[in-house]
């Protein structure tokens, strides 16, 4: 059994029994799911934020030395580039930098889209900015949620300020992220930047200088207002984005994150995030610098899996990876062949993609017969391809690279160039620029110099918007296998918030009859619970007395299980309070007696009494529960049950709304898979049963999220295929 709410948690395992309130809908005229969260973001029209037609810079300055000088300067000069105009506003200033300054936001002669507000204490600014219908206002000042409770106070009235409103905020504990210079002369889809710390960014942006384009810079800061998800969100609909990438410490809401990933991918825009708060040391940094929970990262991985989000570990990794992901399209072929001038080069490579579960298929016979009229005998051209080097410095290079191209079963061209060695790393880079030019398919170059001044890498690969340049080969295999999951997961994703229930089923207004807040089910009622939903549990009674329980085992039938029943007793085993494979009516009325007595000697309390089952032996003992989470709210959780959850720790998480196809892709993450497949003789398991139960669990969940904390079905016995589940033990805690 899992751990109950008053004990200590093991390390990794999904706490339940938070006593959290469910998130709620900040727009009430948002429409909400059974537990009150939001199926749709609060709309915000971005375009008035990135390309506005006015901008006010609230306490302007051109004091030489002054800080606000130098961002005005920099506001002036951003406003150009986009074509706005812009007004500087301060009391103190009759001109600023040569050009009028009004007193106040009132007296600017234009309807403002966007102001920049560098006061120290922007709350009765942003009140005047609201009534003279500002569309978005930035605030910079710091000393908000990040540095304590009061700081949360203040923060929070300003997002009291612009709730519900016309008015947007981004900030406060902002930056300047968002109004950087931006290259124009690169070419191909962009990747739009969304950061909480503007110095994890800078890496991303500083990629321009290596050809790699970012258009759109988001510094989200603490979030009063506009969040993580409304740029998601934006970034989806923006045809230059090819990817979203992201450094995020933590959700200010996990459902408009979740509501936003899924708007990605229907619209087929990656996202790729490196979120910090692996580690408790990690979270809590996170915390301290923009106040706000990075929620259980567990959950948060189960999440980012659902909607398709590719999370990273490093900024190499974000960048290596987003970059693939905005020059290449869909896959043509799940195949990568490893073309190389080394037989060592090759191998090395060949075996890191093997592990990270890449295909090498065997090039087409077609294919070698090609390669071997430009290939010496004695090398490798089945895959990986290895031309031994001189073929790389004449004609035959490039028909190499486009014979391979040409294969049916390939899909992406890895060539790691591990030692330049002019004119032929020039030629073959140049062959590669060539080629990609003139294929719709993927090709992917690692180079290996550590110097990087090269000809060949300087001005050839990376002034091609096709090639995709790596440094390492690690980083080449994490991106390749984003790659091909990402695409994997899109071909067979449906949204699933589309057929969100809106209206509770009859068997709602029946739990809720079986819960009290804060006292505990004991097991017979936690499985009346589960009836209710139309989960099986085995034919038991609950008696109070020998004879009745020899009664009942007869009229159950032998053999029998008997266990103690009150709601104090989640783990009763350890307790001595359950005897299995009791066959006689002798056995029956010791059996009795022993639990009695042992309940009496544990201090076990009052019992309700004792119960007697229906013995169930052959099946996979898996785990179902319910928990919830701060940020995303309630989570299902199914893995390998009975001892093994916590000696294996073998469960999967999955965040309501989600489909049996997801609850399929959960139950392929479990090592324990293999158990329900039919091993050594064994019958496979009844995967739908299973499926089905894991389904009404979610219901369960998204219709009682607002009176049950808990639930765990420990162990689900999962019969061979055909013969269903059933509900063994279970463990339910009302909120």
């Amino acid at each position: 059994m899992l751990r109950d709410s008053r004990e200590q948690h093991a390390p990794g395992h999904a706490r339940t029994g938070s006593a959290t309130t469910p998130i709620r809908s900040v727009d009430q005229t948002l429409p909400v799911d059974l537990t009150g969260r939001p199926l749709q973001l609060r709309p915000a029209d971005l375009d008035r934020f990135f390309r506005p037609r006015t901008v006010a810079v609230i306490g302007a300055s051109d004091t030489e030395g002054r800080p606000g000088a130098r961002i005005t300067a920099q506001l002036r000069a951003w406003s150009e580039r986009v074509g706005a105009r812009m007004f500087p506003v301060n009391p103190k200033h009759a001109t600023i930098g040569g050009q009028a300054c009004h007193p106040d936001i009132a007296s600017v002669p234009e309807v403002v889209d966007l102001a920049v507000i560098l006061v120290g204490d922007p709350q009765e600014v942003l009140a005047d900015l609201a009534a003279a219908g500002v569309s978005f206002a930035v605030v910079f000042a710091a000393g908000f949620a990040e540095s304590g409770a009061a700081g949360a106070e203040a923060q929070q009235r300003l997002a009291e300020l612009t709730s519900g409103g016309p008015l947007r905020l981004l900030g406060p504990n902002t930056n300047l992220n968002a109004f950087e210079e931006f290259r124009e002369d690169l070419e191909g889809r962009s990747i739009a930047l969304i950061t909480q710390s503007g110095h994890q960014g800078r890496p991303v942006f500083a990629a321009q200088d290596i050809g790699i384009r970012v258009s759109h810079w988001a510094p989200v800061g603490n979030e009063a207002d506009l969040e993580t998800a409304d740029f998601i969100r934006y970034f989806a609909d923006q045809p230059e984005v090819g990817v979203i990438a992201a450094y995020i410490e933590g959700f200010k809401d996990g459902r408009t994150f979740a509501l936003a990933a899924d708007y990605a991918a229907q619209q087929r825009k990656p996202i790729v995030m490196v979120k910090v708060g692996r580690s408790e040391a990690g979270a809590q940094m996170a915390a301290s610098h923009t106040g706000k929970l990075t929620g259980q990262d567990r959950v948060a991985s189960a999440v980012f899996r659902q909607f398709g989000v590719t999370r990273v570990d490093g900024l190499d990794e974000l960048i290596d990876t987003s970059q693939l992901f905005a020059r290449a399209d869909r896959p043509r072929a799940n195949g990568v062949c490893v073309y190389s001038i080394s037989g060592g080069t090759g191998a090395h490579m060949a075996d890191l993609s093997a592990a990270a579960g890449l295909e090498l298929p065997q090039l087409a016979a077609t294919t070698q017969e090609s390669l071997r009229e430009w290939i010496p005998g004695y090398l490798t051209i089945s895959n990986p391809v290895d031309n031994g080097g001189h073929p790389a410095g004449d004609e035959r290079g490039r028909k190499i690279i486009d014979a391979i191209l040409a294969d049916p079963n390939i899909g992406v061209l890895v060539c790691p160039i591990t030692g330049a060695f002019p004119p032929m790393s020039d030629k073959l880079a140049q062959d590669l620029v060539d080629a990609a030019e003139a294929t719709d398919k993927v090709v992917c170059v690692i180079w290996g110099s550590p110097v990087g001044d090269e000809s060949a890498y300087r001005d050839i690969l990376l002034k091609s918007n096709r090639i995709v340049v790596f440094r390492t080969f690690g980083n080449c295999v994490t991106a390749l296998k984003a790659y091909f999951d990402y695409h994997r997961f899109r071909d067979n994703y449906d949204s699933p918030f589309d057929d969100v229930a809106r209206t509770a089923s009859p068997a709602a207004a029946k739990a809720r009859r079986l819960l009290t807040a804060g006292k505990p089910l004991s097991e017979h009622s936690a499985k009346q619970l589960l009836r209710t939903y139309g989960i099986r549990v085995p034919r038991e009674q609950l008696v109070t007395s020998a004879a009745a329980a020899v009664r009942a085992a007869g009229l159950i039938g032998y053999p029998v299980v008997m266990k103690a029943c009150a709601p104090q007793l989640p783990h009763k085993s350890d307790l001595g309070l359950v005897k299995l494979g009791l066959r006689s009516a002798s056995q029956v009325r010791d059996a009795y007696r022993e639990i009695v007595d042992a309940a009496r000697d544990n201090g076990a309390g009052r019992l309700e009494g004792v119960l007697v089952c229906q013995q169930v032996d052959k099946g996979v003992e898996m785990v179902v529960g319910i928990s919830h989470d701060e940020l995303f709210g309630p989570t299902v959780t199914v893995g390998l049950g009975g001892i093994f959850v916590e000696v294996f720790d073998d469960i999967a998480i999955g965040v309501p709304p989600f489909g049996p196809h997801e609850v399929r892709r959960m139950l392929g993450e479990l090592r324990g898979l293999k158990c329900l497949q039919g091993m050594r003789g064994q019958p496979p398991a009844d995967l739908d049963a299973l499926v089905d139960v894991v389904m009404r669990v979610q219901r369960m969940a998204l219709e009682l999220g607002d009176d049950l904390a808990e639930l765990d079905i420990n162990p689900l016995m999962v019969m061979p295929r055909g013969g269903g589940t059933v509900a063994l033990d279970a463990l339910a805690i009302p909120r």
